[in-house]
């Protein structure tokens, strides 16, 4: 018997269920949806399913299915008989995800938790398995999956307080829905403890944010770009979010060095409103979607998947989302894979425990506010060496975390056979 409250859900979300064609129009009119692939929301293969047991891995945004990549390659690797199909729920992460997969991994965007949907993409791919991260829990998808004796995991983990205090309020929803899954990998302490509150068996810890490899690019476009910029140091401003990119455009102007800023924002759409912001303070602005070079002023790298490239061409990352409240940081361990110095805002909740062991290994540095901001970056430009200690020890951290994947590719194995 379902809990009340997961019954109701159940009836409502059915009863909405027909609105669901109408509301995916007009999120594909805003531009928040592929108008050529709203059937797959609707959980309307269109792709056909793939000879051999089949694994479903879903992360609904960006950071969620990019973090995926080490865990589906390492699939691919251990068991090529294997097919994978990988689900995300945003045109970015979907764009992404495109250029990244391995040949042969199937994408398809995910389907809205409606009964009818659900049933529909359940009937359609038959998973053996279905590993969900961070913190997706669908009631209708699980439950409609646990029916079918279909695996589940929920790996990387990750649920906050004001989460846990939400689902508290239904304990027993809570309770039968993470009593379904068969493997639940926490990121951290935390969530492990909210998670057994409510009625899960918490395996050992797994962030997979922390055990990816280093992100690709381009060789060629790496060597022309250092071309053109020659001997400048190169200051990245990476996942910006709205408010930031004027704060460190200031620092980097405060510092009086002859610095390369540029500026790689979280959210490329917003490109336009960043150059206004920045211009209308007296910058000059080249935008790399325009086909601009980074001559002077500030370099807009308003792209998708180049951030490799970028990290790659910087003497410091400068971490965006942990300037201003409310985003929580964004992961050191992208620009740490690739030995670049690390400085954080002091906003970085979302990464706190990860930034507390590099503080205390100096392999990342922390500006709590605009001045240390620019005393860091000064200090960086200056003292070239000092930035290559920072970025080996934060490579030599990087490196470490990659041991909790073997790990969970272990437990995940038994779930793979019949």
């Amino acid at each position: 018997m379902r809990p009340a409250s997961l019954a109701l859900y159940g009836a409502a979300t059915g009863l909405l269920e027909p609105l669901a064609p109408l509301l995916l129009r007009r999120r594909a009119a805003a531009g928040k949806e592929d108008p050529t692939r709203l059937g797959e929301r609707l959980g309307k293969p269109s792709h056909a399913v793939p000879d051999g047991p089949l694994v479903w891995l879903h992360g609904v945004s960006v950071g969620e299915s990019l973090s995926l990549l080490p865990l589906i390659e390492a699939l691919s690797e251990r068991s090529p008989q294997t097919r994978l199909l990988v689900t995300s729920g945003t045109r970015t992460s979907a764009e992404l995800l495109a250029k990244r997969l391995p040949p042969g991994v199937i994408h398809q965007y995910a389907p809205i938790d409606g009964p009818r949907a659900v049933v529909r993409f359940l009937n359609h791919w038959r998973p053996r398995l279905a590993i969900f991260v961070e913190s997706e829990l669908w009631p209708n998808m699980v439950l409609a999956a646990q029916a079918r004796r279909i695996r589940l995991a929920l790996i990387s983990a990750r649920m906050t307080k004001a989460s846990a205090r939400g689902w508290g309020r239904v304990p027993a929803a809570a309770r039968t829905l993470l009593s379904a899954f068969d493997l639940v990998l926490p990121q951290e302490a935390e969530t492990a403890a909210r998670l057994t509150r409510l009625g899960a068996r918490v395996g050992p810890f797994l962030s997979l944010k922390l055990a990816g490899g280093p992100l690709p690019c381009d060789a060629a476009e790496l060597a022309r770009l250092r071309g053109m910029i020659g001997e400048r140091p190169v200051i990245l401003a990476a996942s910006t979010h709205a408010g930031e990119e004027e704060i460190i455009a200031r620092a980097v102007q405060a510092t009086e060095r002859d610095a390369l800023l540029v500026i790689a924002p979280r959210h490329p759409e917003r490109a336009g409103e960043i150059a206004a912001a920045l211009a209308a303070q007296g910058f000059t602005v080249t935008r790399r979607s325009e086909g601009a070079t980074p001559d002077a002023g500030v370099y807009l790298a308003d792209t998708l998947g180049e951030m490799g490239l970028f990290f790659r061409l910087a003497r410091a990352a400068i971490m965006g989302g942990s300037f201003l409240p409310g985003v929580g940081g964004h992961n050191p361990l992208e620009p740490a894979r690739l030995g670049v110095a690390v400085v954080t805002g002091p906003h970085a909740f979302n990464a706190r425990a990860v930034y507390d062991e590099m503080f205390a290994e100096v392999a990342a540095l922390e500006a709590a506010d605009e001045a240390a901001l620019v005393r860091h970056i000064a200090g960086l430009i200056d003292y070239p060496a000092i930035a290559r200690r920072i970025g080996e020890a934060g490579l030599d951290y990087a490196e470490r975390q990659g041991a909790a994947l073997d790990q969970a590719l272990t437990l995940i194995q038994p779930l793979l056979r019949p």
